[in-house]
């Protein structure tokens, strides 16, 4: 049995604090911590209500590395789940590694004052956590996380050889709001007005915001309209997968989220610099932050599925071959579940998998790893079993 500290208590948090609860046959012991402990403590009173089953709460400042080294020192959890806000995740690293406790993420760093996220941060960490024999798995979420597995799945047991890969995000749900964000409205806009840029033939290639769109038919949604965006986990996945020769992340957005975004950008407000307003200095993008609805609040009557996948191209036997392999899942299932609309469940639940491989020994190894350099088979297996069943559709080559 393992004792799990989670970092973290949005709507992603309140997932893997459900899920970890669930797991009794793996966790005996549960502690969700926070910057605002009143969080973590309403989580906690729903997880009794809804899972029959108590976990510790407690307070932490993610930026103070000392106080997040105390911590761990005095806790000694097995691992680390840090699904804070992403400028925390080298913070809570050092913690780790001086408190000599393993780490897991489920999304790569990105500075507070640079709309630039990248894995360079976080790799340069690789010596040293060989050094220290411990492990820090990075990205253990859907995308990326379940999305790089899928990846490692088709190079392993569907291909001989893959071309393209093209990693597709829908969200067919309605919150009913005229405008809102599903994750953090801070990161999720940073994300979606940076550049668009893709891996072909050995070099990145760039585009401007939202310039690029294609239709896709995505399972248990239909067709929508999907555009190129940058996402993490390209950057890893075009080293780790042998022969590729082109790699894209495309994600639908519905006209009215567009055009509330179009505008909110047109007025200054998705700018990430300090501006001074009657003498305070003031980030637009923390104040329209503070303005929106907090995610974890759209689960009541969220309907509609999400439908998230890998579309893989190459050869099988000197023939090529296509495949679509995914997940869908529903946003009311999920919030009958734990609580939550079924982006922060499917971001969620592979964090709580990702772990449950490192605390069993399925995964292991000293270092910096990406999702896609372990063995996808258990991780798949689990995932399944947790919540996010995956499928394997043939398209046409």
């Amino acid at each position: 049995m393992a004792k799990v500290l989670i970092i973290g208590a949005g709507g992603v948090g309140g997932v893997v604090a459900h899920k970890c609860a669930q797991a009794r046959d793996v966790f005996d012991d549960v502690l969700l911590v926070s910057r605002t402990p009143s969080r973590c403590e309403k989580l906690a009173a729903e997880i009794a209500a809804v899972q029959g089953r108590t976990i510790r709460t407690g307070g932490l400042d993610a930026d103070d590395v000392a106080a997040t080294s105390r911590l761990l020192k005095a806790e000694r959890p097995d691992v680390v789940i840090n699904v804070a806000l992403p400028y925390q995740d080298l913070p809570i690293m050092d913690a780790c590694l001086d408190a000599g406790v393993d780490y897991l993420d489920t999304a790569n760093y990105e500075p507070p004052d640079v709309a630039k996220f990248e894995y360079s941060w976080q790799w340069a960490y690789r010596e040293r956590y060989r050094a220290a024999g411990r492990m820090a798995l990075l990205g253990s979420g859907f995308d990326p996380g379940v999305t790089n597995v899928y990846c490692a799945y088709a190079q392993k047991h569907l291909f001989d050889t893959i071309a393209t890969i093209d990693i597709l995000d829908c969200n067919g749900g309605s919150h009913g709001k005229a405008f809102a964000t599903n994750f953090n409205p801070e990161i999720n806009i940073r994300e979606i007005t940076a550049r668009g840029r893709y891996w072909e033939r050995g070099e990145w290639k760039e585009t401007d915001p939202l310039s690029v769109s294609a239709m896709f038919d995505y399972p248990g949604v239909g067709e929508r309209r999907s555009f190129l965006l940058y996402h993490e986990e390209l950057e890893s996945l075009a080293q780790n997968i042998r022969g590729l020769e082109r790699i894209r992340f495309w994600m639908t957005f519905g006209e009215p989220y567009l055009k509330h975004l179009e505008v909110l950008g047109n007025v200054g407000m998705t700018r990430i610099d300090e501006v001074d307003y009657q003498g305070h200095k003031v980030v637009p993008i923390k104040l329209l932050k503070a303005l929106l609805p907090d995610p974890a609040s759209l689960a009541p009557g969220y309907s509609g599925k999400t439908s998230i996948g890998c579309l893989v191209a190459g050869l099988k036997d000197g023939k090529p071959r296509k495949v679509f392999i995914y997940n869908v899942c529903d946003h009311a299932e999920t919030y009958k579940e734990v609580r939550a609309q079924a982006v922060s469940y499917t971001t969620g639940v592979p964090a709580v998998t990702g772990a449950v491989m490192m605390v069993t020994g399925k995964w292991k190894g000293h270092g910096v790893f990406n999702m896609e350099e372990m063995d996808p088979d258990p991780f798949l297996a689990d995932v399944a079993a947790r919540g996010l069943p995956w499928h394997v559709e043939e398209r046409p080559a």
